[in-house]
């Protein structure tokens, strides 16, 4: 960007604190017109806050925000709007029971005679946003049992039609497939090549610079540096963010197999999976793979007992589980870190203590009664591990940022020290230092003798962690790979059902005739 080029968005010295946590302090950076600027940092860095100033949720407390070189006072959400600052949230915030175009439109719908809304104009004007976008979403249809992707997609039409300047994407990309980000960045640049100024907050350093030409840092609620991306590498990002070096993201064990702890035989689920059969072995990391849909997780939930299966068992060290019991799975060794960490893995009113604590809640009480202080004591230790931000262990989990609620998850799992660890995504939203953290502990654990069941959408971190690969199809277990042949064309020709003609040794398998995959086939593992 010229030196001479004002920008038209600045953060100038902006802090905040809650209580006694400084979210924020003193951190100032520009964004330019015609530019995607990424911030980034782990995990309680203070990104969040910065988004929610940005959007006018927050105030701060010193510092101003400014547009073309003018403060603005963001007092609200509907103050960010008409200033022309748009945010994008990882979880859409559309209302499902109204149309797309009401939903685009609800800010400001069109009106025609009396003041009554024109919702045939509401339809014509989303329908040019969507063409000016490039996408095909009929305006007319309810905006319940739309994708992920193209939720995303209506937000940042909703931003069109307000004549947003500024996009703030905060992780916008974390549900999606490789082929849906694609498009979304087909989009946002479009956006940026007309002139907008985008800020992207992800994880993701391969979408990172992809899409963006400046990088902020951010560390402990500090600004670290501001800085154009060219010439930046990972390694110089990382050690930017949690200001050392990450000796190996995945780390190598040496350890041998034991007896079986987890055995699988005929699981079935009706339209879900079937015939699904497998070990998992003491101190071995098992990881399923496949295409998303193909059953993955399902299988994991039937496993636990939170789903129902329809025939099949599940053994732990011999002893046969009850079907759909939750509560005999835990009893005899298993944990369950759940994908969806809101609806399944937490109590978002209660305590950060009190979901640490929650599976041993009858251990930890005493003649009946828990008292306050023995869970505090009991989440300290594994917090802590985990190098979970928080404010106090009393605090409500729903005051945590996305990461470190995933973090309290685990927390509560790893504490029940058990036999057989089920991790469905056990890093998605969580940044790079405290992923090394993670797969570290994954794989101690793993040292320490614990059967691992993995289920992962990130393909580095199944080939980097896993002693096998289990590759899922259509609901069926059609390939099991070992680390020495588990590679990203083996585990992606056995999920999409090719074999590779020149390598016969990937290991993947597939139904007899069938074709090679063609190129650009996306898998999201």
């Amino acid at each position: 960007m010229p030196a001479e080029q004002a920008p038209l968005l600045a953060v100038r010295d902006v802090s905040k604190s809650f209580g006694a946590v400084a979210a924020v302090r003193d951190v100032s950076f520009p964004l330019y017109a015609g530019e995607a600027h990424a911030l980034v940092g782990e995990n309680g860095a203070g990104k969040s806050t910065i988004v929610k100033m940005l959007a006018g949720v927050h105030r701060p407390d010193t510092g101003t925000i400014e547009m073309d070189g003018a403060p603005l006072a963001l007092s609200s959400p509907a103050d960010a709007r008409a200033a022309g600052i748009a945010v994008i949230y990882q979880e859409p915030t559309l209302f499902p029971d109204l149309s797309v175009a009401e939903n685009i439109a609800m800010a400001k719908p069109p009106r025609g005679r009396f003041h009554a809304i024109d919702r045939a104009r509401m339809v014509r004007d989303a329908t040019a946003l969507f063409e000016r976008l490039g996408v095909d979403i009929d305006p007319a249809r309810p905006a319940r049992g739309l994708s992920i992707a193209d939720q995303q997609l209506v937000e940042i039409a909703k931003a069109l039609s307000a004549d947003a300047r500024v996009l703030v994407m905060d992780e916008p990309t974390a549900a999606l497939s490789t082929v849906e980000v694609e498009r979304l960045f087909t989009v946002a640049r479009s956006l940026r090549d007309r002139g907008a100024a985008v800020l992207f907050i992800s994880h993701r350093f391969e979408e990172i610079t992809a899409l963006c030409q400046r990088v902020t840092v951010m560390r402990d609620g500090r600004h670290v540096s501001t800085d154009p991306l060219a010439g930046l590498t990972v390694d110089d990002l990382v050690r930017r963010m949690v200001g050392r070096d990450l000796s190996t993201l995945y780390p190598r064990r040496s350890t041998t197999p034991g007896d079986v702890v987890l055995e699988v035989d005929g699981l079935r689920r009706d339209g879900v999976f079937r015939d699904v059969s497998f070990q998992v072995r003491a101190g071995e990391i098992v990881a399923l793979a496949g295409l998303v849909g193909s059953g993955r997780s399902e299988v994991a939930q039937a496993v636990f007992g939170v789903d129902p299966r329809d025939a099949g068992t599940v053994r732990v060290h011999g002893r046969q589980l009850r079907a759909g019991s939750p509560r005999a799975a835990m009893a005899a060794g298993l944990a369950l870190v759940p994908e969806d960490r809101r609806l399944q893995g937490l109590v978002m009113d209660a305590s950060i203590a009190r979901n640490v604590t929650l599976p041993r809640s009858g251990a930890l009480a005493r003649l009946g009664l828990l008292f306050g202080g023995a869970e505090r004591r009991a989440a300290a230790e594994w917090t802590a591990r985990l190098q979970t931000k928080y404010g106090r262990l009393a605090d409500a989990v729903s005051t945590l940022s996305g990461g470190n609620q995933q973090k309290v998850i685990l927390a509560k799992w790893l504490a029940t020290l058990p036999r057989v660890l089920m991790v469905d995504e056990p890093t998605r939203g969580i940044d790079v230092g405290t992923k090394a953290e993670v797969h570290r502990l994954i794989s101690g654990l793993a040292e320490d003798g614990v059967a691992v069941l993995m289920v992962s959408s990130e393909l580095p971190e199944v080939l980097g962690l896993a002693d096998r690969v289990l590759v899922m199809r259509e609901g069926r277990l059609v390939a099991e790979l070992d680390r020495a042949d588990a590679t990203e064309e083996s585990v992606m020709f056995a999920a999409v059902g090719q074999r590779k003609r020149e390598a016969a040794t990937t290991g993947a398998t597939s139904a007899a005739g069938e074709q090679p995959a063609e190129k650009g086939v996306e898998v999201a593992l």
